[in-house]
């Protein structure tokens, strides 16, 4: 029997978990900053970016000289592990401490795998960004709404997963940017962009120009904040066509909002529609449909011709 939808998209009100989410979001960023350190470079800061697993999120393998690591989130059991190639493995509980001490737990743990980096300390687009190994302020884990946070992205991943199948263009993985701290899947255009102005916090405006350097429309989830701190699914091009804010897209109640410059989907609405599932799908769809046909993408170049695999002979 299938789960109500109440357990597959559960509740995610920031105010109940904000405090947990401050502390994940600096985990994270310590984890991610460590494949930036070891992996070589991919366009547009994919090679940095985490990815959704059965348990939680985890780097991929990353290599480090003739032998490769991987951290893994495990938000069922609540501990990071640390795995190597030649059999290592380390654990870490995932229980409230501050930033300072996952920090120096996690570089301990490396060190004992044999596994030498050293990572930029400072946060990205934060701000005030403490350094890690400073920061003695954001302690709080809470597992039930790490667990909430998880499944929400899991349950995204599926969804955003079944959009990208419909595009052959140029397109993102599905991924988890620690910086930002969302889950996000981009499609190309193929052609430039006008170079953007940059200024995002905390991250050098050469990166954010590269990360944009082409035409994108971008899909994704972000869980909130102090300032905004409504769950949100949103939907942005670059550059933004003339016409984009007054597209009509699906479903209705999802809103362009002027400050974001961005459509945006409430997580809390979506959640309670008959199919989140199709809501989802139809944000997804009609915001890219705005977005490249406002924009004049070569769409039929772009469009997926998926096999009819169900008419294949089946070995007896």
């Amino acid at each position: 029997m299938a789960a109500p939808s109440e357990e597959v998209w559960p509740a995610l009100p920031f105010s109940e978990w904000k405090d947990t989410a401050k502390t994940l979001h600096m985990w994270t960023q310590v984890v991610g900053k460590v494949r930036l350190a070891l992996a070589p470079w991919t366009n547009h800061s994919w090679h940095v970016t985490l990815y959704l697993t059965a348990r939680g999120l985890t780097t991929s393998p990353i290599p480090f000289r003739d032998r490769v690591v991987e951290i893994r989130f495990d938000f069922v059991s609540h501990e990071l592990r640390l795995l190597t190639s030649d059999g290592g493995l380390k654990a870490i509980p995932l229980r409230a401490q501050t930033v300072a001490q996952f920090y120096r737990g996690v570089m301990e743990a490396l060190r004992a795998l044999g596994i030498e980096v050293h990572i930029n300390t400072t946060p990205n687009e934060v701000d005030p960004a403490i350094p890690f190994e400073q920061n003695e302020t954001d302690s709080a884990y809470d597992p039930e709404y790490a667990n909430r946070f998880w499944r929400v992205l899991l349950q995204s991943d599926r969804v955003f997963k079944e959009f990208r199948s419909d595009f052959c263009g140029k397109c993102s993985p599905v991924h988890f940017f620690w910086g930002s701290f969302d889950l996000a899947v981009t499609r190309f255009s193929g052609r430039r962009a006008p170079q953007h102005p940059g200024g995002v916090p905390h991250l050098p405006d050469a990166i954010t120009r590269e990360a944009y350097s082409h035409e994108v429309s971008s899909l994704g989830f972000w869980p909130g904040n102090e300032m905004m701190p409504d769950p949100v699914f949103y939907s942005y091009a670059y550059p933004e066509p003339p016409g984009f804010s007054d597209a009509k897209v699906q479903p209705s109640f999802a809103k362009y909002n002027p400050q974001l410059k961005e459509f945006v989907l409430r997580y809390d609405e979506m959640r309670k529609a008959d199919s989140p599932d199709a809501a989802l799908l139809d944000f997804a769809r009609s915001t890219y449909d705005a977005a490249s046909t406002l924009g004049d993408w070569n769409r039929a170049a772009l469009v997926e011709v998926k096999p009819h695999l169900h008419s294949r002979r089946q070995p007896p």
